[in-house]
């Protein structure tokens, strides 16, 4: 299935959708000449797109991010460059949407070209081990809140249930009862479920669409 130009991840602060948005990066550059992630977090949260700076800018990405990542500065500020990812239709783009409501408000500059070119899919990543979506109805109205503030509709959720190093299978398995209860309510398909690399091979065809992913490293 080709994949769209334009996809966007979306979630509650810390569901992990910057680890995501950095690993689909890289995987699509295996497929796609000209790969580009845009980080439109303008609330500057802990870890920022801009701590992978190096692997993705050798693994020939570019990425657009304010000039205040990874600084100590919190400014409502986003680069001029994230309009070229809209103007360049060659470029297959990844946008790291900021968390929550507060953060999707950034989207509502862009949303009127992306939905006019519809190419895109809008992913929204949920984590049932972060404290604020410990369920599915939780977590619904965290995506209907992001879609209120970036005025676009999501197409499919990311299963990224993780204790992040901590993670067993277990902690994995035990999310798919509470994935496939969110998809119930908001009618979204499952694109996929995130697993760390070294746990795939355990799963022995136990979930479907499993995504392996590499942890970010942060820089301090």
């Amino acid at each position: 299935m080709k994949n769209k130009r334009v996809t966007l991840f979306a979630g509650h602060y810390g569901s992990g959708k910057t680890n995501i948005a950095v690993n689909y990066a890289l995987h699509l550059k295996e497929k796609y000449e000209k790969v580009v992630i845009t980080d439109l977090d303008i609330v500057n949260p802990y870890f920022r797109t801009a701590d992978s700076l190096d692997e993705l800018t050798k693994a020939g990405i570019k990425l657009i991010s304010s000039e205040f990542a990874n600084s100590n500065v919190d400014l409502p500020a986003l680069p001029q460059d994230v309009y070229s990812i809209l103007d360049d239709k060659s470029a297959v783009a990844i946008l790291d949407i900021g968390g929550d409501d507060r953060g999707a408000y950034a989207l509502g500059r862009y949303e009127t070209a992306i939905r006019e070119e519809n190419d895109y899919e809008m992913l929204f990543v949920f984590n049932m081990y972060r404290p604020l979506t410990p369920d599915a109805k939780s977590a619904f109205e965290v995506m209907k809140e992001i879609e209120l503030a970036g005025k676009i509709k999501f197409t499919a959720i990311v299963n990224n249930s993780n204790l992040g190093v901590l993670t067993t299978k277990e902690d994995v398995i035990s999310s798919v009862e509470s994935v496939n209860e969110l998809s119930q309510l908001s009618g979204l398909p499952i694109k996929m479920t995130t697993v760390s690399e070294n746990l795939v091979d355990s799963f022995n065809g136990e979930i479907d669409n499993i995504f392996p992913l590499k942890l970010q490293k942060k820089i301090v």
